[in-house]
């Protein structure tokens, strides 16, 4: 029978100037050095631009282990190395690795000693590798002056506009030796179908031999079974299930699992090896159909429309060996309470985990997987070609079995780059990955995972006449409004599908705090400035703030201002594509998440807490929206139904001054039936202002709301903020409750300024006179009450007024 036995003990790491400090396998350099007091923290202040040595600096990791002897294979199993790696056994050179994506098994049976061994791996430079590749292959052009296209390795460790240049070596994913006899289960792809009521699981196995025979392979499912005897090393055993259930996304059904179990038999019926995974049955593909508009880019999931509500997903850490269970779980939380249904994985990033997909399976939530290319040209020379193959056939079938991977996409932005970023003058006839999105990488998934659709590109317009990031076409990136123009542009646009759009803030104040210490702490204070990596970001993010918002007197202004634009901001883009439904369908936010303390988009900053912005997600991603949206420069009221039944709407739509006077009001009344929205106009004594600088629209239906301003925050006089306060203690938590006197804008509390630990449900209110806000504050049941109800505490867009 087979045996797996980890090796992740008594590691010591030496490398450079460093003797000798013990190393946690999986692990890496940087974290090592951290543990023993060698570096500071590369997170904290501007520690990062002292540790470029690091990623220059070859590492070599180094135990011992005992090992008995036996008859069969022994081998040994690195399931992630980074990156260019020498794995010495005794002495004995077993191999070399330069791809941090994929595993590598080394034959070690003839190495492996009685007694004492010694395990070497050496870890070159990934900087001096890339850059020799690099020379070699002649320069080609990226997003930053790092060579990470030149490097099977994740791109974001060498830096990008929300992360730090930390260039990372070491043992990162599980190392061990596994022993076995005569067979063993190299390989079992589960290719799973559903049609007409009955799912098919076509189990498809590789067999590695020590000796050559008979072997039985079984295959269980749903209390089905087929057992074969074979000689051959590849066979297929084919089951099927009547009326299984199936698997949905969430808010669209259950999501139901079945265990299938593989085994491996000798001649002698010995137990041989196992496999399991749990399966789900569901069908996916993405409908392209040519219309008026275009070509549709809607996801059917069961024959069933979804729009994707979504968030893009980077390296929730940059030192990967810090991302358990737990924390991936803290995020999927955090995604799901969000409202989110999809999570698509940044191509500069990894492929991500078991625990990752386990999860997104069993929470329903979607996803959809880059190919780890991203804003650069990539060579398709040797040795890329090679190891690019076989990066990408090990992760396509690893992850074949999960039924939340919905897609798989060529790359991030690479075939828009070279259409529109001056790509083409300075390639020549140099190679860009042209053949790996349009030939290798298609292939390898019509092979291996012919369930899922497979694209391009990120964005692609699907069609060689059509630009790559024309938005009535496929995907599409709307990156003009963060980087040029104003965030109400969003409305100008008719896409089918925005796979990236986005808007930065700083994170939460506490989280600001621990990581940088300047005092002052301004915004272009020195550890502010080296947690904005964005060119010409605080420059962007005034840009907004002008438009839109009074100026800021002070940093605690700043802060709050920021952040509230940035939630406005994609509340606006979020909204407005939704309304569209269903020209467009999907929106997928950047991003859910940052890798460290940083300003960026992020809705959950790198301490893991919500920012603004994921309040106002909450709010624009709830299966039911009430929203006011502009049509030929009318407001109109939009009422968007992501929910399987009929939505009976009701509604009050009124037009106020801000002194609170109803200067008219409406009832509407409609029903919006299952994955619909419908546009309704308003009278013309709702929708048209007397005197735009002093009104606006306010628009109820049961428990959903929607606001229209007529004018900017900037030029309307808001009243100063007059409420009541109470503060009540239940437990460990705190209630707050607020009762305007007047309108309150975007009332808001931050009582991590006063408790770090401490969390609110609610954020960005707006209170009509009269009205009361409750806010429950986890952990916050010691807080100071007046503290926790004045500025800079409690805010709200009066207070600039």
């Amino acid at each position: 029978m087979t045996s797996y036995r980890p090796l992740h003990d008594g590691w010591a790491l030496t490398g450079g100037d460093v003797d000798s400090v013990a190393a946690v396998v999986p692990g890496c350099v940087h974290t090592d050095l951290l543990a023993a007091g060698l570096i500071d923290d590369p997170y904290l202040d501007e520690n990062e631009k002292k540790l470029a040595w690091i990623g220059r600096t070859d590492w070599v990791y180094e135990t011992v282990f005992q090992h008995t002897r036996g008859d069969g294979r022994a081998d040994l199993v690195c399931a992630g190395l980074d990156t260019v790696a020498t794995v010495i056994l005794n002495g004995v050179e077993l191999g070399r690795t330069a791809n941090m994506h994929r595993g590598y098994r080394f034959d070690a049976r003839e190495v492996l000693r009685d007694g004492e061994n010694q395990l070497r791996v050496r870890f070159d430079s990934a900087y001096s590798y890339a850059e020799a590749q690099q020379e070699r292959l002649g320069d080609r052009p990226n997003a930053y002056p790092e060579p990470f296209n030149f490097i099977r390795k994740m791109a974001c460790n060498f830096g990008w506009d929300w992360g730090p240049t930390l260039v990372t070596a070491g043992i990162w994913q599980p190392i061990g030796l596994h022993s076995w006899s005569v067979a063993r289960l190299a390989e079992v792809r589960p290719q799973v179908a559903v049609a007409d009521g009955v799912g098919t699981v076509d189990v498809r196995v590789r067999l590695e031999r020590e000796t050559a025979g008979p072997v039985t392979l079984a295959a269980t499912v749903a209390g089905r079974r087929m057992q074969i005897q074979t000689e051959e090393d590849e066979a297929v055993l084919s089951l099927t299930v009547d009326d299984p259930q199936l698997w949905w996304p969430r808010g669209y059904g259950n999501q139901p699992r079945y265990d299938l179990d593989v085994t491996l038999a000798g001649p002698d019926a010995a137990p041989l090896d196992t496999w399991h995974r749990k399966i789900g049955f569901r069908s996916v593909r993405v409908d392209t159909t040519p219309d008026s508009e275009g070509s549709a880019f809607t996801l059917l999931v069961n024959e069933t429309p979804v729009f994707v509500r979504g968030v893009n997903w980077i390296p929730d850490d940059v030192f990967a060996n810090r991302v358990t269970r737990e924390r991936l779980a803290a995020r999927f939380t955090q995604a799901i309470d969000a409202n989110v249904n999809y999570l698509r994985i940044w191509g500069g990033g990894r492929y991500e985990s078991e625990d990752f997909y386990d999860l997104a399976d069993e929470l329903g939530l979607m996803v959809g997987q880059d190919f780890l290319f991203a804003c650069a040209a990539y060579p398709e020379e040797e040795p890329f070609a090679t190891e690019l193959a076989a990066e990408a056939r090990e992760n396509v079938v690893r992850l074949s079995s999960h039924p939340s991977l919905m897609m798989w996409t060529g790359n991030n932005e690479n075939i828009w780059g070279h259409e529109d970023w001056g790509w083409k003058d300075s390639l020549g006839d140099k190679s860009w990955g042209a053949g790996f999105y349009f030939d290798v990488l298609p292939r390898i998934v019509a092979e291996e995972d012919p369930s899922r659709p497979y694209w391009p590109g990120s964005p692609y317009s699907g069609r060689n006449d059509k630009h790559p990031n024309d938005p009535a076409y496929g995907t599409t990136h709307i990156w003009d409004v963060w980087n040029t123009d104003d965030y109400l542009k969003y409305r100008e646009y008719r896409p089918r599908f925005v796979a990236e759009f986005g808007y930065q803030a700083p994170p939460v104040y506490a989280t600001l705090r621990r990581a940088i210490s300047d005092e002052p702490l301004t915004h272009d204070s020195p550890g502010m400035q080296a947690h904005q990596k964005a060119i010409g970001g605080d420059g962007k993010l005034q840009r907004g703030l002008d438009a839109h918002l009074p100026a800021p007197r002070d940093f605690d202004d700043w802060h709050f201002l920021t952040q509230l634009n940035q939630a406005r901001a994609l509340s606006v883009g979020i909204e407005h594509f939704r309304s569209l439904r269903p020209v467009c369908m999907g929106a997928i936010m950047w991003q859910l998440n940052d890798c460290w303390p940083v300003t960026s988009w992020a809705a959950v900053d790198g301490d893991g807490r919500k920012k603004p912005l994921w309040y106002a997600l909450r709010r624009s991603y709830a299966p039911r929206l009430l929203t006011v949206q502009p049509r030929d420069g009318v407001p109109h009221l939009v009422a968007v139904n992501d929910s399987a039944e009929d939505w009976p709407l009701s509604a009050t739509v009124s037009r106020r001054t801000v002194a609170g006077v109803v200067e008219a009001e409406v009832a509407i009344g409609a029903t919006v039936g299952p994955g619909a929205a419908i546009t309704l106009p308003l009278p013309a004594e709702v929708g048209a202002a007397g005197d735009a600088a002093h009104e606006f629209l306010v628009a109820e239906a049961e428990e959903h709301r929607a606001w229209w301003f007529f004018a900017e925050d900037k030029d309307i006089a808001w009243p100063p903020a007059k409420f009541d306060a109470t503060f009540e203690a239940i437990g460990d938590d705190a209630r707050v409750r607020i009762t305007a006197h007047n309108i309150l804008r975007d009332l808001t509390l931050h009582p991590d300024r006063l408790d770090p630990s401490t969390e609110v449900d609610e954020s960005g209110v707006t209170l009509l006179p009269g009205e009361q806000a409750t806010f429950m504050i986890r952990g916050g049941a010691g807080l100071e009450p007046t503290a926790l109800t004045t500025r800079p505490v409690l805010r709200c867009v009066n207070d600039l007024s």
